[in-house]
């Protein structure tokens, strides 16, 4: 059975190739097409990058008119969707922090991490490690942090449920924002205010942090697991779950089902945690064998979202009023409104193999063009098409 754990380290050096030479450039010079589809901008920090495919309140903070459109259309659409890519340093951080208005849903194509979640009151704090291949979930306001403990640098693609602009605050914007003399009866440090006077703002936005005296600073790290009850609640083993093949291709699933059919015990936790969180996504990888097609189909219930992890693809898009077909690669974010009939033919020698996300936290239904053929009676398609009903037995 085909696999794509092994080979991430290649498709990372590719996406880090291709990210160099295409940073800035739009992906299609027709804005008909631009609404579907985005190459994205690169945001630097000490401890490593942010890549976004988003919605902006300010159209001056768009880093070029591909980007304004695709941030545009999510909106326009209430799409529910934002996408970002995070890639950590070898012991880099993501920040402590949390999000207003925005769930988050994550899925690690390279490297080794340790997570952290902070929910209400005197809910228990769940670490976790998570490797290649598996999917995080943050409910919205959970305080969670991301730090990379492998060698090599991390790489999440991640999608927030908002189509307006995503609202974030960090621990220490929140720290320095907050007056010394009401952090100190707060924190309650020995030696009170004096001690928050210690604490100096770094220049440089700590988003993605790696201080360069680290070893000085820290001494002793441990990175403690959870218990699975607790784990499971935002973790999801997705490189490791059940194989949906089809003809041309295979489905992995992190996704709510009703009852918990199919899944077991601690994927049964995950799926209901995503229920009981409103406006929660449906994760998948979706791998097309070489000149396989994923056939033209609608969603019900769900925006679609997804962004090439390998390969490339012709990507066909029909909705009322619009007709668009035009090729991704590696690298471009792909979205698919509610009810857009769309297919996708991978073109390439290898794999095309995506991380798609479904705006929907209970269970996605889909409508496939062979299967509403079938189900339409046969007079009823020789009255639309003008032709005789017997040649309609044609379709299997």
């Amino acid at each position: 059975m085909r696999k794509y754990r092994n080979d991430c380290e290649k498709q990372l050096k590719y996406i880090e190739r291709e990210s160099s030479l295409r940073k800035g450039i739009g992906c299609f010079s027709d804005p008909q097409l631009i609404q579907f589809s985005i190459t994205l901008q690169v945001y630097t920090y000490p401890g490593g990058e942010i890549q976004w495919a988003r919605f902006r309140n300010d159209v001056n903070e768009y880093l070029s008119d591909e980007e304004m459109a695709f941030g545009k259309s999510i909106n326009n659409h209430r799409s529910k969707m934002t996408f970002g890519t995070l890639r950590i340093k070898s012991k880099g951080l993501r920040a402590p922090h949390w999000h207003f208005n925005a769930n988050e849903h994550g899925y690690l194509l390279q490297g080794t991490a340790w997570v952290g979640v902070i929910g209400p009151d005197d809910s228990v704090v769940t670490t976790y490690n998570v490797t290649a291949g598996q999917v995080i979930f943050f409910p919205r306001n959970t305080v969670h942090w991301i730090k990379n403990v492998g060698p090599d640098d991390c790489l999440f693609l991640l999608f927030f449920t908002t189509h307006e602009e995503l609202q974030t605050l960090d621990v220490d914007d929140a720290f320095f924002s907050t007056p010394e003399d009401i952090a100190a009866r707060a924190l309650q440090p020995q030696g009170g205010v004096n001690f928050i006077r210690t604490f100096k703002k770094q220049a440089e936005d700590q988003a993605v942090n790696l201080p360069s005296n680290l070893n000085e600073l820290v001494q002793n790290a441990t990175y403690v697991q959870s218990p699975d009850n607790l784990v499971w609640q935002y973790f999801y083993d997705l490189k490791g779950s059940a194989e949906y093949p089809f003809p041309g291709g295979i489905f992995q699933w992190a996704r709510y089902r009703i009852n918990g059919t199919g899944l077991n015990e601690t994927e049964r936790i995950f799926s209901e945690s995503l229920n009981k969180h409103e406006n929660t996504l449906t994760l998948a990888t979706l791998r097309i064998f070489s000149n396989g097609l994923g056939q033209p189909h609608f969603h019900f219930n769900a925006n679609e979202m997804g962004y090439v992890i390998s390969g490339c693809a012709q990507v066909g898009v029909i909705l009322s009023g619009v007709t668009a077909s035009f090729n991704i690669g590696i690298g471009d974010v792909i979205f698919f409104p509610v009810g857009t009939q769309h297919y996708i033919k991978s073109v390439c020698d290898e794999d095309l193999l995506l991380i798609l996300a479904y705006s929907t936290g209970n269970q996605l239904e889909t409508l496939r063009m062979n299967d509403y053929f079938r189900r339409t009676a046969d007079h009823i398609l020789a009255q639309l098409f003008f032709k005789q009903q017997a040649e309609f037995k044609n379709f299997p």
